[in-house]
């Protein structure tokens, strides 16, 4: 078992000694698509919302250097009839984008991240399989393994994105990476003969140049439009229901802070992270707190492009602000108006998106303390004109200390500025 090639099922192994529900349905899914047009997915959820669990979950079935049989045998995969016939079957690499983003800044080697990431993955291949001729670009060493040995793999990439987000002016490397994906999956020529199937988790969607993804071949599921996925999204209310009763919790409550999140398959999706939290203390409360800092929200609020303060206010006070959100670029840099803002920010989970309405809304009580907290702790002067005349609008949703958080900010604003 290596860092990249055939992990084991340690991680997964881990997940199961904890509270666990069931998403096994995602192999099914993965199952279905193994070795066809649509092998190549790419799943888009906030921080926090069970992204790196579905990969490790992933990598324990498929991975044919561990026997795994036993993590899933209770699980609803077993009872699928393509579960024998995948079960640990493959070789697969995994690859963790946010480590080796953080190796590169602390190395210093940002500008080679692409060429070092091909390097450690070039050195496990090269030990697993000495009789391949070592290469220096990655999708030609795994094409010629895969010739050699008849044998396709399978890409796990956790946080694909990352280097985008935690990069964000450094586009010789992101340009790097793009070619270099497209090189693993974009070559029509190799792509389908050493591939069995890529899926790629992160918080934004593919990039766009343009109006076109970077990597055309890769079917995605988004916070926009989860499709077949969207009961993968988070937890379903009838996996709360059940998580509440077992543990003695109220579901209302549960329900008041933590669903909001709603697609047209499935109407009803929790915060997996928060409910499972809320569950281990026993308490209701701010959990995204914990993981998310409200500076990303205060930042972007601050810029007010297109009126978006006034929007916030409105939709504290529970309206729903229509959108367009074609023209966003899937980028945090690319910011062109409003609603690329809130585009941005159904992706980081901070909006709910209304499909049929085309509109965003705040989805829940945990994400509306958040845009309070980010209100609260940003710029003021211009909110203090929108809370003068949002009473009754606030009144509806604001609990008093919540308003008057913000009236205060708001008159220490004044003053400062006077």
């Amino acid at each position: 078992m290596g860092n990249y090639l055939n992990i084991g099922n340690a991680g997964f192994s881990a997940v199961r000694e904890g509270i666990y529900v069931d998403k096994t349905g995602l192999i099914s899914f993965m199952n279905r698509i193994l070795g066809t047009r649509d092998k190549l997915s790419c799943v888009s959820r906030p921080r926090r919302f069970g992204k790196s669990y579905a990969a490790q979950m992933l990598c324990a079935y498929y991975d044919k250097s561990c026997d795994s049989r036993k993590l899933f045998e209770d699980l609803a995969i077993s009872k699928d009839p393509s579960f024998e016939t995948h079960l640990n079957q493959y070789n697969v690499i995994y690859l963790d984008i946010t480590g080796f983003v953080s190796r590169a800044f602390v190395a210093g080697t940002m500008s080679r991240i692409v060429q070092e990431l091909q390097k450690e993955v070039i050195h496990e291949l090269c030990a697993a399989c000495p009789e391949a001729e070592k290469k220096e670009y990655l999708p030609d060493m795994l094409y010629d393994i895969s010739q050699m040995t008849g044998e396709k793999f399978i890409f796990i990439i956790d946080e694909w994105d990352a280097l985008f987000r935690e990069a964000k002016a450094d586009t010789f490397s992101q340009d790097c990476y793009i070619q270099l994906l497209r090189g693993l999956f974009k070559d029509s020529g190799r792509t389908d003969k050493m591939i069995a199937a890529a899926y790629m988790t992160g918080i934004l969607p593919i990039k766009k140049y343009g109006t076109q993804s970077a990597m055309t071949d890769f079917r995605e599921y988004t916070m926009l439009a989860p499709k077949r996925l969207a009961e993968y999204v988070g937890f379903m209310e009838p996996e709360v229901r059940a998580l509440c009763e077992q543990y003695g919790m109220d579901f209302e409550e549960a329900k008041k802070w933590y669903d909001g999140y709603s697609f047209s398959r499935v109407k009803s999706i929790y915060n997996p992270n928060s409910v499972i939290e809320a569950v281990k203390s026993g308490e209701f409360g701010n959990y995204w707190t914990q993981t998310e800092t409200f500076e990303t929200l205060r930042i972007y609020i601050d810029m007010d492009e297109d009126g978006l303060k006034e929007a916030i206010i409105q939709m504290l006070g529970g309206a729903r602000i229509k959108i367009d959100v074609g023209a966003f670029q899937n980028d945090m840099t690319t910011i062109k108006g409003r609603d690329d803002i809130l585009t941005l920010f159904v992706h980081l989970g901070y909006l709910a998106y209304d499909m049929s309405s085309r509109s965003v809304y705040i989805p829940n009580e945990e994400i509306r303390e958040e845009f309070v907290r980010a209100v609260t702790h940003g710029r003021h002067t211009e909110i203090a004109k929108l809370i003068r005349g949002s009473d009754a609008l606030l009144d509806a949703t604001l609990n008093r200390d919540d308003k008057e958080k913000l009236i205060h900010a708001a008159a220490a604003d004044r003053i400062e500025m006077e």
